[in-house]
């Protein structure tokens, strides 16, 4: 590699220069050039910095010679920041983001949940020990304020940031969606749309927010919104339907929801030309075996379809479901069974405890562990026993694993087996939700109360999870998670070096094999150099003890 400079003057007298980084490369026996980076934009100090670090890349031992002009010491970490930099540039993120002020603060935010999960005040701090001022061109410094700030920003122009990516995606417009939602809980009370609901993590006595989340086909995000938290599933999915066709412009599409998203209302009120998938009940399921539409012996592991009203009903028992279920019906009989034994040894050893509270205890868990309908208690003298209704028993257990499919589309448009795979893709969202959620980003906990705030922090980590699914793909054949790698890149630091009176520049160094093969994977290249960014990146609490000691030391007044 080496730097190029040219220059030359038109008819009209102008004089132009340029300078570029170039490399020399062998194909097919001939010698050829590619230019690498356009240098002409950089001052004459940077162009020398860069010079001389090509100079010595090979050598960085040879710089001790010249150690009364050039000073060496450890820059930023450069590896992970520039590899999800450059996804997310490939995925056309940062134009849609834009590369003013606020563009670069929301791609910031975005790079800085991936790498290390928080609020806006570790996303500073994560930027002065990453090179987020070189990498993104920062020419002024931030802080937290700046980031809460920014998350208003992005909410304002959430609509025009998903239409801008879904436009650039590639290829047709997606003829599927998938949707489903999510809650998360909140530590406080104080979000504007914090309220009791259905608490999807289990945490009784904890507000939270719901979370929809549309995907394409593929299980790729393109858009998500915020709802209060006891907003009902149903009630969520009008908003994506109105979305899909006036926002995206897509017609004759079909939406995937689960059973209790895609009610009758939602079908009745879906737009002329658009589909639906989704499933049934189980007490659905049994209303119409009562009515003779549907058979037990038509669920089988293979797929079955049967056609009601100009309705299609998908039909499948699913082998490995039912045995789960079995296995939990027999577990929790067994726990019973030694809830009863504990029971029985308390009575006899306390004559003068109740049999009727025994007996109640007993029927309060077995009501807990839902199998009232098939397992009673009962008592002879003062000894407890469990009685199994088998007839009930069988009847409970007769559509374990089983499940029903419904959809609208023509059989000519798709058959049973493509139906019921695009309903079983829903898992993708379902993942989507357990790594924004639990498993690598992280939405909770929700470090922000005001609404246009949640917003954004949540699209933050939507971004985030599309970057994600890129990392995940491509390193699946390491054998490592991505926030392994991405810790593995953390450790490929720059080194600042200043030459005597000129600017200091960021050299990269050359990466170990195992970065090389990260960065390899993804198809990305790092700089020799950048140029080092001379903005302030610092928490409101420094910057003010800043400004204080220079109060006490007369440097400014008021």
């Amino acid at each position: 590699m080496y730097v190029e400079e040219n220059s030359w003057i038109t008819k009209s007298g102008k004089k132009y220069n340029s300078i570029l980084l170039r490399e020399s490369y062998r194909d097919n026996g001939k010698v050829k050039k590619r230019t690498i980076a356009n240098l002409s934009k950089q001052s004459s100090k940077g162009i020398t910095a860069i010079k001389l670090a090509l100079k010595y890349k090979d050598n960085l031992t040879a710089l001790g010679s010249l150690k009364e002009s050039v000073e060496l010491q450890e820059g930023p970490s450069i590896g992970a920041a520039w590899t999800l930099y450059k996804v997310a540039k490939a995925l056309n993120i940062e134009k849609a983001l834009g590369t003013n002020f606020a563009g670069k603060l929301a791609l910031w935010q975005i790079i800085a949940r991936v790498i290390d999960q928080g609020s806006r005040l570790s996303a500073v701090r994560l930027a002065q020990t990453h090179a987020a001022c070189e990498i993104l061109d920062f020419k002024r410094g931030f802080d937290e304020n700046d980031l809460y700030s920014n998350l208003g920003w992005l909410s304002d122009n959430q609509e025009k940031i998903e239409k801008s990516l879904f436009r650039r995606r590639g290829g047709n417009k997606p003829e599927i969606f998938l949707y489903d939602v999510t809650s998360s809980y909140l530590e406080g009370d104080m979000n504007a749309f914090a309220e009791f609901g259905y608490n999807r993590d289990g945490k009784k006595g904890k507000k939270q927010i719901v979370i929809g989340m549309l995907c394409d086909e593929f299980g790729d995000p393109v858009s998500t919104e915020v709802f209060a938290g006891n907003t009902q599933d149903p009630k969520t999915f009008y908003p994506q339907v109105k979305k899909v066709a006036e926002r995206f412009g897509c017609k004759g599409v079909t939406f995937v929801g689960d059973r209790g998203m895609i009610k009758s209302t939602q079908i009745d009120n879906l737009p002329e030309g658009f589909h639906y998938i989704t499933a049934i009940t189980k007490p659905q399921i049994q209303s119409m075996r009562k009515k003779k539409y549907i058979q037990l012996g038509l669920f089988d592991e293979d797929v079955c379809e049967v056609v009601n009203d100009d309705v299609r009903y998908i039909l499948r028992r699913n082998p490995c479901r039912a045995a789960e279920i079995q296995h939990s019906r027999l577990s929790k009989q067994n726990n019973i069974e030694i809830f009863v034994k504990g029971k029985n040894t308390y009575l006899c050893e306390h004559p003068r405890a109740k049999v009727s509270k025994a007996i109640e205890h007993v029927a309060e868990k077995i009501k807990r562990l839902k199998i009232e309908g098939w397992l009673k208690v009962e008592a002879k003298d003062r000894t407890l026993s469990l009685k199994i209704d088998e007839e009930a028993l069988r009847e409970a257990s007769a559509l374990d694993g089983c499940y029903a499919i419904k959809t609208n589309l023509p059989q000519d448009v798709a058959d049973k087996q493509a139906v019921h795979d695009r309903y079983k893709d829903l898992a993708l969202v379902e993942k989507a939700f357990r790594v924004s959620k639990t498993e690598h980003l992280e939405v909770r906990p929700v470090y922000v109360r005001f609404e246009k705030s949640t917003r954004g922090h949540v699209f933050v980590v939507m971004l985030a999870y599309k970057i994600t699914r890129v990392l995940r793909n491509a390193w699946a054949e390491f054998d490592l998670t991505v926030e392994e790698c991405l810790k593995r890149l953390s450790t490929l630091c720059s080194m600042e070096m200043k030459v005597k009176n000129e600017e200091p520049c960021l050299k990269i160094p050359r990466p170990r094999e195992e970065s090389q093969n990260l960065l390899k994977a993804l198809n990305i290249r790092l700089p020799l150099a950048l140029p080092k960014r001379k903005v302030n990146v610092a928490t409101r609490k420094k910057l003010m003890n800043r400004r204080k000691k220079l109060k006490n030391q007369n440097v400014i007044t008021e």
